[in-house]
């Protein structure tokens, strides 16, 4: 047990604060010490529930000081984020704690590094997809990736990963690898999964191998969680210390709107938010969360519009961001540098001008986003806990939150009155509106409906847990109807209200149990076909009614269709290339773009064969228009199907359909002159140009 030991003590603890980048004078938190110490008792931690802001991506540099004082800790970390998150602070964190570990040439000697820089392979940024974790499997490394990306190597699926590679990947997941889950709690599929997978005894190597082959263990992270046997939360010590009770005690002030209609939601929000800065007189950041991008982008020019004179005060200088998914990581650097530009990171310093920032889900979580006020419309109860944490987050000021509710909308009131009428013809009151009668349609012309259809039993679920969750608001400590929406307060809501807190929460998905019959039928990764090999994804994402995503990816060189196999596995997709959008939108853009493109509009075909200056190069061409017969699309499935400009250009309602199952849950791959991204990164299908990320100098990509 290296803890008893006193020389180690001291090691870890100077050690601790030189990868957590702390000065002089500054310690770390009695949670972040209680942790260093359990790993080098070696432990096993299976969770930490931690209010938002203090700080849980620390949890990074306390595995590397461990695994550098020799504890028996997986030699690589696996940071796993949610899908939504447009930037990671996880990905910060490693490239700080590479640079830290190449300063100090003892604790890079004590990680056995053989003068090599220590390996991290992220999502973004200079060491996106570089596969360094793959060179050599006996050095700690860093993988940062989505749930997406992690789970299906784990599964031997492995997205964008070449056939060849799969079993390596699922290899060296599956053993000595710490998996860390951030926001555990919005992917309970997914953990459950990755405890199956390395806690199952069904999983494990045979008795007689165990003891060479190291096990992968989950630690899942949550500041909502439920808290488990084995869980890390906030002790004594840290409740006595200055900067956690201060942020804990982060004041936050939460006022609340009368309910707004759809159609004016976008307006009212917009308001709430101008008047935060005194009508653009006080520099104040402000972040808006809205649940759609619809919405956040009539948010965004209603406040451009304002600030230019819209209300005829004169323009007014400010700076406006639009933070939303569905980027390209380029994209998704540039806007990362956008916010820490505009004081929007935590510790970034202060704008000189107000500042809006209009965001949707993809800023809930892997972002320490920091603003000084907020407009919010409704959601589930622990989306609004993620969007509270990115306000007045350290508790240096005093944060006004404004939550805008919706009002009850037709069809919402017209499934709640036949839910009340079903149940009042059952004289039942206990919410089951299953069809007792097991007739096929549930209706007879005598008898009212026996149950609700599927639509109209999500908008009832989806209103009663938005009830809820605005209950849940309104049970915080309040002071003439301001609510006190602290990290303390929301963390004691959470002790006090527990059943109703889980009422006004995303309910978990169903998801199927992990089996080894299964897993072994995706082990068989040589073979073309398997019949016993299923879509992993009900084993990530749970049965979900969520819309299929198709990823797009723009390239400047296309292979002939007979080469297409063999050239995508030469030049396989990468991460820094996707963008990846709801699968129904991307067919519509691709249809919209064919047939502009089909028009023969030469400025169109000339701007978008040299792209319009997005991101760090612009890539000239002195390549022909598209014509009809040329292949502007592979679809990266089984068969690395081709379409013509052509073939697009014709299809009917039939073929539509076909198509859009066909790039359902897939990548596509467009030739770079049919265009479709906007300045910021968005699919557009109005726009011309286009840039083919492999293509830059600064790309630095594989192939």
């Amino acid at each position: 047990m290296l803890v008893s030991n006193a020389n180690v003590i001291r090691q870890s603890e100077s050690w601790l604060r030189g990868a957590l980048g702390l000065d002089a004078g500054h310690e770390p938190f009695p949670w972040q010490i209680d942790l260093l110490h359990r790993f080098l008792r070696g432990d096993v931690v299976q969770a930490l529930d931690i209010p938002t802001g203090l700080g849980k991506t620390a949890a990074m540099a306390i595995w590397l000081v461990a695994r550098a004082l020799g504890a028996a800790v997986p030699r690589r970390l696996v940071y796993v984020v949610d899908r939504r998150a447009v930037v990671d602070q996880a990905t910060e964190v490693a490239e700080k704690l590479r640079e830290w570990v190449q300063s100090d040439r003892m604790v890079a000697d004590a990680l056995r590094l053989g003068g090599r820089a220590l390996p991290i392979s992220t999502l973004r940024g200079q060491y996106v997809d570089n596969r360094e974790w793959l060179d050599d499997p006996s050095v700690p490394a860093i993988v940062v990736g989505t749930v997406d990306m992690i789970g299906s190597r784990l599964l031997f699926e492995g997205y964008r990963c070449s056939q060849k590679m799969r079993p390596y990947h699922a290899a060296l997941l599956g053993a000595d690898a710490l998996i860390v889950l951030d926001e555990a709690h919005l992917v309970p599929a997914f953990e459950a999964l990755i405890r199956a997978a390395t806690v199952g005894e069904v999983f494990k190597p045979q008795p007689s191998q165990r003891q060479v082959i190291p096990t992968s263990h989950v630690m899942s992270l949550s500041a909502t969680g439920r808290v488990a046997e084995g869980t890390l939360c906030l002790s004594e010590a840290d409740q006595k210390h200055q900067v956690v009770r201060r942020r804990l005690d982060a004041k936050k002030s939460i006022h609340i709107t009368e309910p707004v209609d759809a159609g004016a939601l976008a307006d009212v929000v917009a308001n709430k938010a101008w008047e935060l800065t005194g009508g653009g007189r006080r520099t104040a950041r402000v972040i808006v969360f809205v649940d759609s991008r619809k919405t956040a982008q009539a948010v965004h020019a209603a406040i451009e519009k304002v600030a230019n004179g819209g209300d005829a005060t004169g323009k007014i200088a400010i700076e406006i961001e639009l933070f939303v998914g569905g980027r390209r990581v380029a994209e998704r650097e540039r806007a990362a540098r956008r916010l820490a530009e505009l004081g929007l990171i935590a510790g970034s310093g202060k704008p000189e001008r107000p500042v809006f920032v209009i965001a949707t889900s993809a800023g809930e979580v892997g972002v320490d986003l920091d603003a000084d006020h907020a407009v919010l419309d409704l959601v589930e109860w622990e989306r609004m806990v993620q969007r509270l944490g990115r306000v007045n987050r350290r508790g240096e000021g005093e944060a006004v939150v404004w939550i805008v509710p919706p009002a009850l909308d037709d069809r919402t009131k017209d499934a709640l009155a036949k839910e009340k009428k079903i149940r009042t013809e059952r004289g039942a009151d206990d919410g089951d509106d299953s069809d007792e009668t097991g007739e096929e349609d549930g209706t007879t012309e005598d008898k009212p409906p026996k149950k609700l259809k599927e639509d109209e039993r999500a908008r009832v679920d989806q209103w009663r847990r938005k009830e809820a969750t605005m209950l849940a608001v309104r049970s915080l400590p309040d002071a003439d109807g301001v609510y006190d929406a602290s990290p303390r307060a929301l963390t004691d809501l959470k002790k006090e209200k527990a059943a109703l807190i889980e009422e006004g929460s995303t309910p978990a998905p169903l998801h199927p149990e992990l089996t080894r019959a299964v897993v072994e039928a995706w082990s068989m990764t040589s073979l073309e076909e398997h019949t016993g090999r299923p879509n992993v994804w009900p084993w990530l994402r749970g049965w979900v009614e969520e819309e299929a995503q198709t990823a797009v990816v723009w390239r400047t060189w296309l292979p002939r269709i007979a080469d297409a196999k063999e050239f995508f596995e030469a030049a396989p997709v990468e991460t820094a290339e996707t963008l990846e959008m709801e699968s129904t939108a991307v067919l519509d853009w691709l249809s919209k773009r064919v047939k502009q493109v089909a028009k023969g509009d030469e400025e169109a075909h000339r701007a978008s064969s040299e792209g319009d200056g997005l991101g760090d190069a612009k890539i000239v061409s002195m390549r022909p228009f598209l014509t009809a017969d040329d292949v502007v699309m592979f679809v990266l499935d089984k068969n690395c199907h081709a379409w013509t400009l052509a073939e697009l250009q014709a299809l009917d309602k039939k073929e539509r359909d076909n198509l859009l199952r066909g790039i359902s849950g897939e990548t596509i791959v467009v030739d770079s002159r049919l265009g479709g991204l906007d300045e910021s990164g968005l699919l557009d299908p109005k726009s011309v140009g286009s840039t083919d990320v492999s293509a830059r100098p600064s790309a630095r990509l594989p192939f």
